[in-house]
């Protein structure tokens, strides 16, 4: 039998697909920006530090409006203002408008952020999980083929803005099909947990919850900035320690990538079957610990893309597993939840690339990946502080009954 809202995820699931490739298309064609744009290449990563601006201060505005408004009028509205952002930047020679247009992109993925994650969660109940780390797979498929339409391109000495105008005509399609789906009713949850929780059990559990809360905002920082540091340095890493050519040390990313798209698939399958999302958080991050002392020990330049294989294995999906924990934790107001865990998540996007630089500098590129080891022990003691006093909280219950 077709699930209620299957039409639903299909194109929540497109919206993730388009945002892998929007994530690296301005990096990605950054040599033709600069030109149309008249400025150099580090004007154009700004550019990109643009759009995590734009998402930071959107985030919490946007997730007050995903629990007042419901999750549809965000997705769609993102899908229309991302339309604006493809279009324009391949349009515009002007370099404030770019700088305009990517503030608008980050508030898309505000937007897309704090309608998707609820919507999915509460569209699919118990499979929350398996439906929100997909999500992570969307991501990767589109980051994987927006290169290929790029040397495509090239190769037949086509206009590069076609690779803007392909996702924006998909955007527009996806919004159409988004606004005649139906999706869950966001106010009806918060009817049944406000008349199943009585006052008392409110106020015992608050203080509890609000340091649950922070735990998971610090572990949406963490996850984010331990995938951050491999996908940026680890090419330099397999150059500068162990000495391979710049073709294999780059090919490091492939075996990530792969790592990362398994991780994706075994995590889809595993928590809708064997475990929950609040044990699979303390499962990767404590793996990941491992494999960054691995690489940090190992000496051996063929191992390395074993390693890479299990860098991507172990931190893919962590952020999308922290976001489903914390909606559980705070079912009534979703949106908001997002909201938090998605601004810890930009301002480790901003801050770590300009830490882990002057970590480069001073240090070189090995005292980078101790710092990656120390935030996944971290991201370990996080999830396992979560899901100890989860543990109590169920327990308390079970002996109050």
């Amino acid at each position: 039998m077709k699930h209620k809202y299957l039409n639903m995820a299909l194109g929540l699931y497109l919206s993730y697909f388009l945002l892998g490739m929007i994530n690296i298309i301005l990096a990605s064609n950054m040599s033709f920006l600069s030109e149309q744009l008249n400025v150099e290449k580090t004007d154009i990563s700004l550019l990109i530090s643009v759009v995590g601006v734009g998402h930071l201060l959107s985030i919490n505005i946007s997730g007050r409006f995903s629990d007042r408004y419901g999750r549809k009028p965000l997705v769609v509205a993102a899908a229309l203002l991302y339309m604006v952002f493809l279009i324009g930047i391949p349009l515009t020679s002007h370099y404030n408008i770019a700088m305009g247009l990517a503030f608008i992109a980050g508030i898309c993925n505000s937007l897309l952020d704090s309608g998707t994650y609820p919507a999915l969660n509460e569209g699919f109940g118990e499979a929350a999980g398996t439906a929100t780390v997909l999500l992570k797979a969307f991501i990767s498929f589109g980051a994987s083929l927006l290169p290929i339409m790029i040397n495509f391109l090239i190769l037949k000495e086509l206009f590069y803005g076609l690779v803007f105008f392909i996702p924006a005509i998909l955007f527009l399609f996806n919004c159409l099909f988004l606004i005649k789906v139906t999706f869950p009713k966001h106010n009806e949850e918060v009817v049944n947990v406000q008349e199943s929780t009585s006052s008392d059990a409110a106020s015992s559990d608050g203080a509890k919850l609000w340091k649950e809360g922070a735990a998971l905002i610090l572990l949406g920082f963490s996850s984010v900035s331990l995938f951050t540091v491999v996908q940026t340095w680890l090419p330099t890493y397999g150059q500068e320690v162990l000495h391979l050519d710049k073709m294999k040390s780059i090919g490091l990313l492939s075996f990530y990538s792969t790592g990362g798209l398994i991780s994706i698939l075994l995590l889809a399958v595993l928590l809708k079957r064997t475990i929950k999302p609040i044990t699979a958080i303390v499962i990767q991050p404590a793996f990941a610990f491992l494999a960054l002392l691995f690489l940090i020990i190992n000496k051996n330049p063929t191992w390395l893309t074993v390693i890479a294989f299990f860098l991507g294995l172990f931190m893919s999906g962590i952020f999308q597993l922290t976001v489903t924990v914390m909606i559980d934790l705070f079912p009534h107001k979703k949106g908001v939840s997002v909201s938090y865990i998605s601004a810890a998540a930009s301002i480790a996007f901003i801050v770590i690339p300009f830490i882990t630089g002057l970590f480069i500098k001073y240090l070189g590129v090995s005292s980078v990946f101790m710092l990656d080891l120390v935030i996944a022990f971290i991201s370990t003691f996080l999830a396992l502080f979560i899901y100890v006093n989860n543990k109590r909280k169920q327990s308390k219950i079970i002996l109050e009954k």
